[in-house]
């Protein structure tokens, strides 16, 4: 059994659903044993900001596969909702990314773990420090250490009715 962490995002075709649909999609999995989901975050874009802003979320997971499956599972599932790969930081209506497996270093040339900027990124510490605030991503820190260094800038939790 391995603890896998992955991020969601979306900024196209109502967002929120996109994510709270997405994370339904991945607990439901028969390779996915346990799904622990973060609140939801409103964000800033980052890198490329002409264009809406994000819906994020985070889950901990347990699954019994590899990181190589988990991430082809994760993209099987973005072409569920349309993914279009058009550049980097584009709009999208659904973002899958591991964030770490089971605190293993992996490069690949279709995976680096643990994701080489998820420490830098308020969007993914914050939520992963609601549910997982311990959990250490390299040699980075704990979770709720990065969330605290990155602040809350652009970044809320969105409150469903």
């Amino acid at each position: 059994m391995y603890t896998a962490i992955i991020a969601f995002g979306s900024n196209l075709e109502n967002p929120t659903q996109q994510v709270l649909q997405a994370a339904q999609r991945v607990a439901q999995q028969p390779e996915i044993i346990q799904f622990i989901l973060s609140p939801l975050y409103r964000t800033t874009p980052v890198g490329y900001t002409d264009q809406p802003d994000f819906i994020n979320a985070v889950a901990q997971v347990q699954t019994n596969v590899s990181p190589a499956t988990l991430l082809v599972l994760l993209q099987n599932i973005e072409n569920e909702f349309g993914r279009v790969r058009t550049f980097r930081n584009a709009p999208r209506t659904l973002d899958l990314d591991i964030i770490d497996f089971n605190h293993e270093n992996i490069q690949t040339d279709t995976l680096e773990l643990p994701h080489p900027r998820a420490h830098l990124r308020s969007f993914v510490m914050q939520p992963l420090a609601q549910i997982a605030p311990n959990y250490a991503i390299g040699t980075h820190g704990t979770a709720t250490e990065l969330a605290e260094q990155l602040g809350n800038d652009g970044i809320e939790i969105v409150v469903i009715k």
